[in-house]
Protein backbone atom coordinates (compact mmCIF):
# COMPACT_ATOMS: atom_id res chain seq x y z
CA UNK A 1 0.00 0.00 0.00
CA UNK A 2 1.24 3.15 -1.25
CA UNK A 3 1.97 6.06 1.72
CA UNK A 4 -0.82 8.28 -0.42
CA UNK A 5 -3.37 5.35 -0.12
CA UNK A 6 -2.52 4.75 3.48
CA UNK A 7 -3.01 8.74 3.96
CA UNK A 8 -6.44 8.16 2.22
CA UNK A 9 -7.54 5.22 4.42
CA UNK A 10 -6.59 7.17 7.73
CA UNK A 11 -8.41 10.43 6.95
CA UNK A 12 -11.14 8.07 5.51
CA UNK A 13 -11.55 6.53 9.02
CA UNK A 14 -10.76 9.67 11.52
CA UNK A 15 -13.60 11.45 9.20
CA UNK A 16 -16.24 8.47 10.74
CA UNK A 17 -14.74 7.91 14.27
CA UNK A 18 -15.29 12.47 14.23
CA UNK A 19 -18.59 11.65 13.07
CA UNK A 20 -19.69 8.83 15.34
CA UNK A 21 -18.40 10.85 17.91
CA UNK A 22 -21.00 13.30 17.24
CA UNK A 23 -23.66 11.33 16.64
CA UNK A 24 -23.25 10.06 19.67
CA UNK A 25 -22.81 13.21 21.61
CA UNK A 26 -26.71 14.50 19.87
CA UNK A 27 -27.84 11.15 21.14
CA UNK A 28 -27.49 12.13 24.90
CA UNK A 29 -30.16 14.29 26.32
CA UNK A 30 -28.62 17.79 27.58
CA UNK A 31 -29.94 18.66 30.79
CA UNK A 32 -31.09 21.82 30.78
CA UNK A 33 -30.76 24.34 33.47
CA UNK A 34 -33.75 26.23 35.01
CA UNK A 35 -34.66 29.31 34.44
CA UNK A 36 -33.79 31.84 37.18
CA UNK A 37 -37.54 33.58 37.97
CA UNK A 38 -36.28 36.13 40.19
CA UNK A 39 -39.92 36.20 41.88
CA UNK A 40 -39.20 36.06 45.28
CA UNK A 41 -39.18 40.03 45.76
CA UNK A 42 -40.53 43.16 44.61
CA UNK A 43 -40.16 46.74 45.75
CA UNK A 44 -42.23 49.36 44.61
CA UNK A 45 -41.53 53.31 45.13
CA UNK A 46 -43.53 56.35 44.57
CA UNK A 47 -40.98 59.27 43.88
CA UNK A 48 -41.14 62.54 41.94
CA UNK A 49 -44.49 61.80 40.32
CA UNK A 50 -43.31 58.62 39.00
CA UNK A 51 -44.08 54.88 40.18
CA UNK A 52 -40.33 52.79 39.78
CA UNK A 53 -40.21 48.98 40.69
CA UNK A 54 -37.43 46.71 41.49
CA UNK A 55 -37.10 43.02 41.39
CA UNK A 56 -33.54 42.81 43.03
CA UNK A 57 -32.88 44.49 46.41
CA UNK A 58 -29.31 46.04 45.67
CA UNK A 59 -30.79 47.65 42.86
CA UNK A 60 -33.66 49.20 45.29
CA UNK A 61 -31.48 50.17 47.89
CA UNK A 62 -29.11 51.99 44.95
CA UNK A 63 -31.98 53.76 44.18
CA UNK A 64 -32.95 54.59 47.70
CA UNK A 65 -29.71 56.24 47.96
CA UNK A 66 -29.04 58.17 44.70
CA UNK A 67 -32.78 58.43 43.39
CA UNK A 68 -32.27 57.14 39.90
CA UNK A 69 -31.51 53.85 38.33
CA UNK A 70 -28.74 53.18 36.28
CA UNK A 71 -31.03 51.09 33.55
CA UNK A 72 -34.65 51.15 33.48
CA UNK A 73 -37.82 50.25 30.76
CA UNK A 74 -39.71 53.31 31.33
CA UNK A 75 -43.90 53.36 30.07
CA UNK A 76 -45.65 56.55 30.05
CA UNK A 77 -48.73 56.80 31.84
CA UNK A 78 -48.50 53.19 32.87
CA UNK A 79 -48.67 53.87 37.15
CA UNK A 80 -51.27 53.46 39.10
CA UNK A 81 -52.43 56.51 38.69
CA UNK A 82 -51.41 57.17 35.30
CA UNK A 83 -47.87 58.50 36.35
CA UNK A 84 -44.45 56.96 34.42
CA UNK A 85 -44.06 53.59 35.48
CA UNK A 86 -40.52 52.92 35.64
CA UNK A 87 -38.68 49.38 35.71
CA UNK A 88 -34.86 49.48 37.58
CA UNK A 89 -33.49 47.28 36.14
CA UNK A 90 -29.74 45.62 36.95
CA UNK A 91 -27.23 45.48 34.28
CA UNK A 92 -27.23 41.73 33.09
CA UNK A 93 -31.42 42.67 32.40
CA UNK A 94 -30.53 45.93 30.56
CA UNK A 95 -30.62 44.02 26.99
CA UNK A 96 -33.27 41.97 27.77
CA UNK A 97 -37.13 43.14 26.12
CA UNK A 98 -39.44 40.04 27.90
CA UNK A 99 -38.78 37.90 30.73
CA UNK A 100 -37.93 40.81 33.32
CA UNK A 101 -39.64 39.33 36.94
CA UNK A 102 -40.41 42.61 38.13
CA UNK A 103 -42.55 43.68 34.62
CA UNK A 104 -44.10 40.40 34.63
CA UNK A 105 -44.82 39.92 38.55
CA UNK A 106 -46.27 43.72 38.35
CA UNK A 107 -48.25 43.24 35.10
CA UNK A 108 -49.94 39.82 37.10
CA UNK A 109 -47.65 37.17 34.37
CA UNK A 110 -45.73 35.42 36.79
CA UNK A 111 -46.71 33.99 40.25
CA UNK A 112 -44.18 35.31 43.01
CA UNK A 113 -42.34 32.74 45.09
CA UNK A 114 -43.71 30.90 48.14
CA UNK A 115 -41.37 33.24 50.19
CA UNK A 116 -42.00 36.22 48.37
CA UNK A 117 -40.81 39.84 50.50
CA UNK A 118 -42.18 43.06 48.96
CA UNK A 119 -42.07 46.93 50.23
CA UNK A 120 -44.39 49.50 48.86
CA UNK A 121 -42.73 53.12 50.10
CA UNK A 122 -45.72 55.76 48.91
CA UNK A 123 -44.65 59.86 48.86
CA UNK A 124 -46.46 59.79 52.33
CA UNK A 125 -43.54 58.62 54.23
CA UNK A 126 -45.22 55.17 54.88
CA UNK A 127 -43.72 52.03 54.44
CA UNK A 128 -45.62 49.10 53.40
CA UNK A 129 -43.80 45.54 53.99
CA UNK A 130 -45.58 42.18 52.04
CA UNK A 131 -45.70 38.98 52.36
CA UNK A 132 -48.03 38.18 49.92
CA UNK A 133 -48.18 39.52 45.56
CA UNK A 134 -51.96 39.54 46.26
CA UNK A 135 -52.21 42.28 49.17
CA UNK A 136 -49.54 44.22 47.68
CA UNK A 137 -51.49 44.31 44.32
CA UNK A 138 -55.09 45.26 46.26
CA UNK A 139 -52.72 48.36 48.48
CA UNK A 140 -51.42 49.88 45.09
CA UNK A 141 -55.11 49.33 43.50
CA UNK A 142 -57.16 51.09 46.67
CA UNK A 143 -54.01 52.78 48.63
CA UNK A 144 -54.73 51.96 51.66
CA UNK A 145 -54.24 48.01 53.64
CA UNK A 146 -57.84 46.80 54.78
CA UNK A 147 -55.66 45.09 57.33
CA UNK A 148 -52.38 46.14 58.96
CA UNK A 149 -50.42 46.54 61.61
CA UNK A 150 -48.58 49.97 61.74
CA UNK A 151 -45.07 50.78 63.83
CA UNK A 152 -45.08 54.21 64.01
CA UNK A 153 -40.71 55.56 63.19
CA UNK A 154 -39.15 52.04 63.25
CA UNK A 155 -38.49 52.66 59.58
CA UNK A 156 -35.00 53.12 58.00
CA UNK A 157 -35.21 56.43 57.65
CA UNK A 158 -38.10 56.84 60.64
CA UNK A 159 -40.81 56.45 58.37
CA UNK A 160 -44.12 54.28 59.77
CA UNK A 161 -43.78 50.94 58.94
CA UNK A 162 -47.10 49.38 57.93
CA UNK A 163 -47.47 45.20 57.91
CA UNK A 164 -50.12 44.21 55.05
CA UNK A 165 -52.01 41.56 56.73
CA UNK A 166 -55.28 39.74 55.42
CA UNK A 167 -58.26 38.00 56.37
CA UNK A 168 -56.46 34.74 56.69
CA UNK A 169 -53.76 36.14 59.09
CA UNK A 170 -55.33 39.51 60.47
CA UNK A 171 -55.64 38.31 64.32
CA UNK A 172 -52.20 37.10 63.98
CA UNK A 173 -48.48 39.13 65.06
CA UNK A 174 -46.62 38.95 62.10
CA UNK A 175 -43.71 38.04 63.66
CA UNK A 176 -41.67 36.37 61.04
CA UNK A 177 -42.17 39.42 58.36
CA UNK A 178 -41.11 42.19 60.95
CA UNK A 179 -38.41 39.88 61.41
CA UNK A 180 -37.51 39.48 57.48
CA UNK A 181 -38.11 43.37 57.69
CA UNK A 182 -35.36 44.27 60.18
CA UNK A 183 -33.06 41.49 58.72
CA UNK A 184 -33.62 43.22 54.80
CA UNK A 185 -33.30 46.10 56.22
CA UNK A 186 -30.88 45.98 58.98
CA UNK A 187 -32.61 47.08 62.27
Amino acid sequence: MSMKTLAKAVMVAGTALALTACQTQQDKPVAEAAPQLNNQDLYEVAHEGRHYVFDDFATYQEFLTVGETSYRKVFIGGGPNGESLVFGLRGEDKKKLTGLAGVEMYNGNMPAAEDFYGEMRGEDGRLYVFDRLEDMEAVRQTGEAAYRLTQIGTGPQGQSVVFVLNKDNKKQYPEALVKRFKAMNSL
